[in-house]
């Protein structure tokens, strides 16, 4: 009987083995569990209980709510649900996978950029979370008394401040408590620096817990998703445990009511400005992960036929409710300190990304057996930051391996440690004294416009050029089923749509960074502006080239780039079905599609619907043009 491999030239048999060896070298997950623990982990980080109460402080409690809400059903669920399946269907990295449409390659380029910008402070975070952690090594927390040589005459320890009455005997209102002192004094070190213009010097107890921030990361992602894969696992489930602990005991606070209420109660005045919807769509993204290439990453190294409309609600949900979880412990025990101070409960602490090393301390003072449950939370922090950082680094390395994988892919780890040690160079200016400054810059520009702008390109060319029905039919490839109206009206309108909005009124209604008292200089702000601009023009430079590449007058330029590519769909044979039977390795003549029926079973009568489905989806594209 004739084989299969009889049908073939030596030749093309050659590249289809060396396609389907490549694809398998690639590595995937090694469970099930692997793939939505690591989503939970990157999408459940630092950002829950550090941004998010912060956000919602600072944008009227819980009228902050009600944006992120409708944010989360409008943009985060659809463009969750469409990254994992540009993902999961090519097992391609970001920049890869626009092989979809070369034209907007460029929107992979401006992902890499935005992410390594992130990369870059999210790990000073985590630098400070190792400093604290390490500081609850003792029997008494050095945050938990004033007479340290870092305090000043305003230090005043608040605890039992009230009598019997409820007065306040002294005015408090002046004072400073000692965990945002050692905060602001001792960590950062803030008064040795003048502004983001004088820096000052490095802090080399901040520099060294930052270089150990990289060396957990490049350890944990050494062999890339087998190993982190792994480690999710703990890191992913472990933070629920101590979070609802300390929202136990933060409910149990005389004086938590007042913040619950703060938290809860919607001050809807706020939702006329721009600012607060703005915030609730960054906070989506920094929180799903949407636009930042991880989860099309994670997916990428997923098996075709994961059923990721299932995890897509899992962990979209899952995340929104560890939210809200985080910002009843914060806004408890900022209703304690309320009431401790006699101030309202927005007026309790600065506002600034030190919100958590601020109010979080001076919390685990008030505890029996104090650094030990600080020790818990800090380790607590440093799994969710953790979590999030190995899959930035891993977008990152796989979007430049996919790129250049017969020289990257088998010295995968050696990149990984390059890619390490120039970011640990890049951030030891966020060692120093002013330090703090040029985090609050970077978190400001770093994934603001810029990140909308690539979010909506990803999300038109996929729709509209790509075509919406062909990326639907992608899916029902994987998942046996087309997505419904909910996400075909979302991604062709209401996401785009409601992002173009929020950029233009965000433009419109611009606002200066400022930290605390402090409001940077105007050559900062222009920085800032320049480095969110930077991931913007990264996508019509892609353009250019894509077009250059191309041969013919202009208008045959665009139409070829904006074509998917020869080799754009499944990675591995058995799954390239309909359409993709005849973009096989090697297909230059009906054999490969013989193969494959021979080998794979045949072509089902939904494959042969693809195939006319395709055509009149050429036709409609040449129409529309």
């Amino acid at each position: 009987p004739v084989t299969p491999d009889l049908l073939m030239t030596p030749s093309d048999q050659g590249d289809v083995d060396l396609d389907v060896d490549f694809a398998a070298d690639r590595g995937n997950w090694t469970g099930k569990l692997d793939f939505l623990l690591s989503c939970i982990g990157y999408c459940v980080g630092l950002g829950n209980v550090w941004r998010f109460p912060y956000r919602a402080y600072t944008n009227g409690g819980g009228a902050f709510l009600v944006p992120y809400f409708l944010m989360l059903a409008i943009c985060g669920i659809p463009l969750f649900f469409l990254e994992l399946s540009l993902g999961q269907f090519s097992s391609l990295g970001p920049l890869a996978v626009w092989k979809i449409s070369p034209l907007f390659k460029g929107a992979g380029a401006a992902m890499l950029l935005i992410v390594g910008l992130v990369a870059v402070y999210y790990n000073m975070i985590i630098a400070y979370v190792l400093f604290y952690l390490l500081a609850s090594l003792t029997s008494t927390l050095p945050w938990e008394h004033c007479g340290n040589w870092w305090n000043t005459d305003l230090c005043l320890e608040h605890r039992g401040s009230t009598d019997g009455n409820g007065a306040l005997p002294l005015n408090l209102t002046s004072t400073v408590s000692p965990s945002e002192e050692y905060w602001s004094r001792y960590v950062l070190h803030i008064q040795g620096s003048q502004g983001i213009g004088s820096p000052g010097h490095i802090r080399w107890n901040l520099c060294l817990c930052l270089l150990l921030a990289w060396v957990i990361v490049f350890l944990c992602i050494l062999k890339g998703v087998k190993s982190s894969g792994k480690v999710v696992y703990f890191t992913a489930t472990f933070p629920y445990l101590i979070l609802l602990m300390l929202l136990v005991r933060g409910v149990t606070l005389p004086g938590a009511w007042k913040g619950i209420q703060f938290y809860l109660t919607p001050q809807f005045h706020h939702l006329l400005s721009s600012k607060v919807w703005i915030e609730a769509a960054l906070q989506i993204f920094y929180s799903l992960g949407v636009g930042f290439g991880g989860l099309l990453t994670f997916a990428s190294y997923n098996t075709f036929h994961q059923n990721i409309y299932r995890d897509t609600f899992i962990v979209t949900l899952g995340n929104a409710i560890t939210s809200i979880l985080a910002g009843f412990a914060i806004f408890s025990v900022l209703g304690y300190m309320s009431q401790e101070l006699g101030v309202p409960v927005d007026q309790v602490a600065k506002a600034g990304p030190g919100l958590a090393f601020v109010v979080y301390p001076q919390a685990m003072t008030m505890l029996p057996l104090s650094p030990f449950w600080s020790f818990l939370f800090f380790f607590m922090l440093l799994t969710l930051g953790l979590d999030s950082q190995f899959a930035f680094l891993e977008t990152i390395v796989t979007a430049v391996t996919d790129e250049f994988p017969y020289y990257l892919r088998p010295k995968k780890a050696v990149f990984s440690g390059l890619i390490c040690v120039a970011m640990y160079l890049m951030g030891l200016v966020l060692t120093t004294d002013g330090g703090m400054y040029w985090l609050v810059l970077l978190d400001d520009y770093s994934a603001s416009f810029g990140l909308m702008v690539v979010v909506i390109t990803t999300c038109l060319a996929v729709t509209r050029v790509y075509g919406i029905q062909r990326f639907c039919r992608d899916i029902h490839m994987m998942l046996g089923f087309k997505p419904g109206f909910y996400f075909r009206a979302c991604w062709l309108f209401l996401s785009p749509a409601t992002l173009l909005a929020l950029l233009v009124y965000s433009i419109v209604k611009y606002q200066p960074s400022v930290y605390g008292s402090y409001r940077f200089p105007a050559w900062a702000e222009l920085l800032g502006i320049l480095m969110g601009l930077l991931s913007c023009l990264m996508i019509p430079a892609g353009m250019l080239v894509a077009v250059l590449r191309e041969e013919g007058s202009l208008w045959e330029r665009l139409q070829q780039a904006s074509r998917p590519t020869m080799d754009w769909g499944p990675s591995l044979e058995e799954n390239r079905t309909g359409m993709y039977v005849a973009t096989l390795a090697g297909s230059q003549s009906p054999k490969p599609l013989m193969v494959h029926m021979r080998k794979y079973g045949g072509i089902t009568s939904f494959e042969n619907t693809a195939i006319e489905v395709d055509r009149e989806i050429a036709e409609e594209e040449e129409s529309m043009m």
